[in-house]
């Protein structure tokens, strides 16, 4: 049998083939190309097998140059020998479930909206269909997916069957083939015509089931997500686990873990709302106790070094001393670890410019910032104290 043929008879799990080539390709990795394959490449939406040739781990699989490439951690000792392969059956099986289930999925929404599949992605946990649709129901995708199950309940063959170009007027397909010669066709009698070059299982009862998981809308596409077969029971597995564990985090049975996570977000807003008024309370006391340390009798200079103060903390307080007092004038420094944040302000009445006198700091700290004559604010690294900057703005301002 033909080497592009071979690798689609699903149900084979282990072969014999002669190497007839052996190199090493430009990013200096090995790969063979043999006489006949088993082992699926990647393509049609499909990922490739996994598996072993000669004991060796194959890791990738792909079609180059109208060759079938295997990819190995090493060498095999040389061509004309020849190899026993193992395809990992597990993997294999996986992908058929998920091809098939994707093949009935499709047909689904088609028959029932006339949707058609524009875009598919088998992926390791989910798979993804991409719908020429702009809009999909909660009704729509509970139709096809009950359709889609009744399908697989119906254990109804899956054929595979070869033809030509001229032939393929005999056949109601799902959408039309990319190739015009031996044409691989994906056969559900009665449901499913379709061209398509991957592994699928001889019944539909393989797929076990299919579960749509959640749907988004992809420009002028929906994107739908699903799982077939044994991810199904994967899906349910993970999320049960979820379930249970925030039954005991939200002390609440699974019918009512909902309301019980909405009063938990309502009871968490409301703590943030009354924090940050809190914080903006202590922000006002903060600066009263500041203008009430500054000479009454001299214009109001308020300058402080804080340790770990965010940036917007200080122009916060800041803000909040210039409104209380337009003749103050406030120069604070922030320091931790690796960075020195500076914020200069004043009030109305004043007349220094805030914007030139954090110019002259922040090019000692590698540091940028910027603002208006009355307000500017920036930050730089820890290249001195906190003290020893609070100095240089004092210096250099008066």
């Amino acid at each position: 049998m033909e080497n592009k043929l071979y690798y689609q008879d699903a149900y084979i799990k282990a072969f014999t083939a002669l190497v007839l080539k052996q190199e090493q390709d430009s990013t200096g990795n090995w790969y063979v190309v043999l006489n006949q394959t088993a082992f699926y490449p990647t393509g049609g939406g499909q990922p490739h097998d996994l598996g072993t040739l000669a004991d060796q781990n194959v890791i990738n699989v792909e079609e180059i140059d109208g060759e079938i490439r295997h990819n190995l951690v090493g060498p095999l000792q040389g061509i004309g020998q020849e190899v026993s392969g193992i395809i990992a059956w597990e993997r294999r099986h996986d992908h058929m479930q998920q091809h098939a289930g994707q093949h009935i999925l499709s047909a689904a929404f088609d028959q029932l909206f006339e949707f058609k599949t524009v875009g598919f992605h088998l992926g390791a946990e989910l798979l993804t269909i991409d719908l020429e649709t702009e809009n999909l129901t909660q009704h729509q995708v509970q139709k096809a997916e009950e359709l889609a199950n009744q399908i697989i309940l119906e254990n109804r063959p899956i054929e595979i069957k070869w033809v030509s170009e001229e032939e393929l007027s005999q056949f109601t397909l799902r959408k039309e083939t990319k190739v015009k010669e031996d044409i691989r066709l994906v056969i559900i009698p009665d449901f499913d015509y379709n061209g398509c070059g991957g592994t699928h299982p001889k019944a539909t009862g393989e797929v076990s089931a299919i579960k749509v998981l959640d749907w988004e809308r992809q420009k002028k596409k929906v994107r739908v997500q699903f799982v077939c077969g044994n991810r199904v029971l994967k899906q349910l597995g993970q999320k049960q686990k979820v379930l249970l564990e925030l039954t005991k985090i939200l002390n609440a049975p699974e019918k009512e873990m909902e309301q019980a996570a909405l009063r938990l977000l309502e009871n968490n807003k409301t703590l943030e709302k009354a924090l940050e008024q809190t914080q903006e309370n202590l922000l006002h006391f903060e600066a009263q106790d500041l203008l009430g340390k500054s000479n009454p009798n001299e214009q109001k200079l308020i300058s402080e070094v804080f340790q770990n103060r965010s940036l917007q903390d200080l122009q916060k307080l800041a803000r909040i001393i210039t409104a209380e007092d337009e003749t103050a004038i406030v120069y604070f420094v922030s320091q931790t670890e690796n960075r020195l944040q500076l914020v200069c302000a004043r009030g109305a009445s004043g007349t220094e410019s805030m914007k030139k006198v954090i110019a002259k700091g922040l090019p000692l700290i590698n540091g940028k910032g910027g603002g208006s004559d009355s307000f500017a604010q920036g930050g730089g690294e820890a290249l001195m104290s906190g003290e020893q900057m609070l100095q240089h703005i004092l210096e250099t301002a008066q």
